[in-house]
């Protein structure tokens, strides 16, 4: 769990964007959190010059769905980098804990596989009221620290 503000950076080191192109994948499952996340890191990359018709969003069902819809944006579209956003709460049953580890996994292989970074901006939290914090609430928003990832990781390749 967070501790520090996740919106908290020096804006002076981040690369410019303006040439850059971004894909986002956006979960619907929990979607007033993945919404949030979502703005956060679309709103930090035009902060830092990136065009909003060079960022291309899709959504997916849910958060196992990302894997797939970043590996069919990663072949289909050009881009400098894909931001990945999902969110999953823990529930009674051990389904928590193979959808976070099939993302993470699933995520992990992209970035082996492929030359477009994929940035892990999923949210794997207990509750509710954490994954609030963590998307706008009183830990800053996840979202804009995986946006500056992007756009370094996309100036890094």
């Amino acid at each position: 769990m967070a501790t520090t503000n996740l919106s908290a950076y020096d804006k002076t080191t981040i690369p410019n964007a303006s040439n850059l192109r971004f894909g986002i994948v956006v979960s619907e499952w929990n979607e007033s959190i993945t919404e949030n996340l979502f703005q956060g890191a679309f709103d930090t990359l035009l902060e830092h010059g990136a065009k909003p018709e060079n960022i291309i969003r899709w959504n997916v069902p849910g958060s196992f769905e990302l894997i797939f819809g970043c590996k069919k944006m990663i072949e289909t579209q050009s881009l400098d980098a894909i931001i990945a956003i999902g969110n999953i709460i823990q529930g009674e049953t051990k389904h928590f804990d193979f959808i976070c580890d099939g993302v993470t996994h699933g995520i992990k292989d992209l970035n082996l596989q492929f030359a477009t970074p994929t940035i892990y901006c999923v949210l794997t939290d207990f509750t509710m009221q954490q994954s609030i914090d963590r998307s706008g609430g009183k830990h800053g928003n996840k979202g804009v620290e995986c946006a500056i990832a992007a756009i370094k990781m996309a100036t890094l390749k």
